[in-house]
């Protein structure tokens, strides 16, 4: 008897374990990379729109790095240099542009909407993983919700000082690094306060990304530019 007990013992713990793994398994995300579902997306929901942002603002300037080798991994991903972003993405970096204006600098955008294919072949190439977003979850740019971007003087097009060059991991290019000259540390807060002051959330330990606050509202996607 004791050892029939035993036995059915051990059958529910396998039982109760192998329920515990498939409860862990995480589910495979979901991804639109069909282009007739992607403007299906948009009939149903206009804010689903990836607006290319140079269109809608013109006096943007672009340094797309991922579209050539001017990046720390030295590769390649796009096939075009351009920037795109959700309609209420592009709707509040014009009126940012427009504050910004005033004050005689502008926006240069490094990257925004980012395909999810891209994802996967900077994770795939990255020799250390923690540098680059792991596709298991996709990224805020692959739901054009995110922009990385800097400073610059209007007149000249030059680059406003800021505490390190884009796509940094000095522990200085933190949002919150306060070890800075003052001038440096005065342009940063100035783009982290004007961006979150429209809705956007600058990420802890890099100074030039912000994320859209309502992110979570829109698809994973795999949509090449050449397509938009």
């Amino acid at each position: 008897m004791i050892k029939f007990l035993s036995l059915i013992f051990l059958g529910l713990s396998f039982f109760s374990l192998s329920a515990q793994d498939k409860k862990k398994s995480p589910a495979p995300i979901k991804v639109i990379s069909n282009y007739e579902a992607y403007l299906n997306s948009c009939q149903e929901d206009p804010k689903n729109r990836l607006v290319e942002l140079k269109k809608e603002i013109p006096d943007l300037v672009l340094d797309i790095r991922y579209a050539g080798t001017n990046n720390f991994m030295k590769l390649a991903v796009y096939k075009q240099a351009r920037a795109f972003a959700r309609k209420p993405v592009s709707d509040q970096l014009k009126r940012i542009q427009k504050e910004l204006r005033k004050k005689g600098y502008g926006l240069k955008i490094y990257d925004s909407y980012r395909p999810y294919t891209a994802t996967k072949t900077l994770y795939i190439k990255a020799s250390n993983k923690n540098f680059v977003a792991n596709p298991k979850q996709g990224s805020r740019h692959n739901r054009g919700c995110a922009v990385d971007l800097s400073l610059i003087y209007l007149k000249t097009g030059k680059d406003l000082p800021m505490p390190t060059p884009y796509d940094s991991f000095s522990e200085k290019a933190a949002a919150a690094y306060t070890d800075l000259p003052e001038p440096v540390k005065k342009n940063r807060d100035l783009l982290i306060r004007v961006m979150e002051a429209h809705g956007f959330k600058v990420l802890h330990n890099e100074w030039w990304h912000f994320d859209f606050r309502t992110w979570e509202n829109y698809a994973l996607m795999d949509i090449p530019f050449e397509k938009l």
